[in-house]
């Protein structure tokens, strides 16, 4: 069982998150129609195309959410700082069979689950049509992680979390291009890549020790 201190940890976290949540939508509803508002934001969602660089599987075949919201504070004319608050899950999945690295079996449906509470913080530069690029870094806190494979007979093996353990958090660098759309609406281009390994620990499946998130994401974003 889950310790008080555990207990009033994870209820201050989630707490601290709809706080956040919240103040962005007041944010944006008290000056949404601004066009010079200081303050500006909305809502996020789309896919993750994700590899993990070290588990011997190339390719972003791995497909999954990404959620949540996003507020801009304008630091000059055309150039604003961006804050987001997402679900982000990432890993990976094979799209062929492989042998072990310890040659002890066929990874024939190997697949890592990470799921995190990210925060991206970045410094974007907008034009006069409201499209804009920008970079900088995110923090994510690991919830969740699994790993699992089949072998050659189709049996389900789940790789032991506690021998080859993730870090509990990520950081990662963040490169990325919006396009104005229509009405509020913009289409998000990212590419992210960790700066710290997300797992230090030797595997005898991949047999690589240090493992990195890779991704694209493409998104929707609507902005009040």
């Amino acid at each position: 069982m889950k310790s008080s201190f555990q207990k009033a940890k994870i209820a201050l976290t989630r707490f601290s998150a709809w706080t956040l949540i919240l103040n962005l939508f007041t944010i944006c509803a008290y000056s949404q129609d601004d066009d010079d508002r200081t303050f500006f934001g909305g809502l996020t969602a789309g896919g993750n195309f994700t590899q993990v660089y070290g588990d011997n599987f190339a390719g972003y075949n791995k497909v999954v959410l990404n959620a949540g919201v996003v507020v801009f504070a304008r630091l000059g004319e055309q150039v604003a700082a961006g804050m987001e608050l997402l679900y982000a899950q990432k890993g990976s999945r094979s799209n062929k069979a492989k042998v072990a690295n310890d040659r002890s079996t066929l990874l024939v449906d190997y697949r890592i689950r990470l799921n995190y509470a990210e925060v991206p913080l970045t410094i974007n530069y907008f034009d006069k049509k409201k499209n804009h690029i920008g970079g900088g870094f995110a923090y994510g806190q690991l919830f969740r992680s699994r790993e699992t494979y089949k072998d050659g007979n189709g049996a389900v093996y789940e790789q032991d979390a506690k021998l080859f353990p993730f870090r509990k958090f990520d950081l990662s660098l963040i490169l990325q291009g919006t396009a104005y759309v229509w009405k509020g609406f913009y289409l998000n281009l990212r590419f992210q890549y960790s700066l710290l390994s997300v797992r230090n620990a030797h595997n005898y499946l991949t047999g690589r020790a240090e493992q990195f998130n890779n991704l694209w994401c493409t998104r929707i974003m609507y902005i009040f």
